[in-house]
């Protein structure tokens, strides 16, 4: 691997070999960490950008909400662009303004992950930002595609390299009785399940912590023993 300081080669393929060299896989950086290795390159923040259009993940805080604004982190090498003909690979389509609203609006700008709309906070205070992620989707006949779904920016961390099965939906989808596909039916074209009273009643159950829940089963003992005697 040649050296990152070899100025014979562009700044793109100089600014992969310092992520290697310098930052490592994992590691955090800053913009200020960057232009002082690169004090002569006038836009080398943009050069390193363009390593993601081949395979290079470099994640910012809208990627990972652990980082701090100034942050970025070197997560995944790509191809070894300074290999003759490697920095030459096609570039990933980049998505369209038409697209990213088409696809914002059949998710209804929510995350289809978790429900969480932009603008909503999560438990820590951060607020939510909806983007557009790429998902692997396994077709019924076998065939795999990349389809396209709106996640929030904690979302998409989480459910990078996830493969969706439409398959493994049906054959489940298939042993549903009469009553469970009306049920079912119901949601998918309402594209919403509405919880009854006593699913948020569990879901708020399990939101405590353990000596309330502990509480909560005492209470719950209590009013069984008052029911069988009466």
């Amino acid at each position: 691997m040649p050296s990152w300081r070899d100025t014979s080669y562009g700044s793109m393929i100089r600014g992969a070999l310092w992520l290697e060299q310098e930052v490592g896989l994992g590691g955090i950086f800053t913009k200020t960490d960057l232009r002082t290795a690169f004090p002569e390159v006038a836009q080398i923040d943009r050069r390193l950008r363009d390593l993601r259009d081949h395979g290079w993940q470099i994640d910012t805080n809208r990627e990972d909400p652990l980082l701090r604004q100034e942050e970025q982190r070197y997560v995944q090498r790509g191809a070894e662009v300074w290999i003759p003909g490697q920095a030459k690979t096609k570039p990933k389509a980049a998505l369209t303004t038409a697209q990213r609203s088409k696809v914002l609006h059949d998710d209804g700008h929510l995350c289809r992950s978790c429900g969480i709309a932009p603008g909503d906070s999560y438990d820590d205070g951060t607020t939510a930002q909806i983007d557009i992620a790429r998902r692997t989707v396994v077709l019924p006949d076998g065939a795999q595609e990349v389809q396209l779904i709106a996640e929030c920016n904690r979302c998409r961390v989480g459910g990078r390299n996830r493969v969706e099965d439409v398959g493994a939906v049906l054959s489940r989808l298939a042993m549903l009785g009469p009553l469970e596909l009306r049920i079912f039916a119901g949601w998918v074209e309402a594209d919403k399940r509405k919880l009854s009273g006593l699913e948020e009643l569990w879901g708020a159950y399990r939101a405590l912590p353990a000596d309330a829940r502990r509480a909560i089963r005492q209470a719950v003992r209590a009013d069984e023993g008052s029911e069988v005697r009466g």
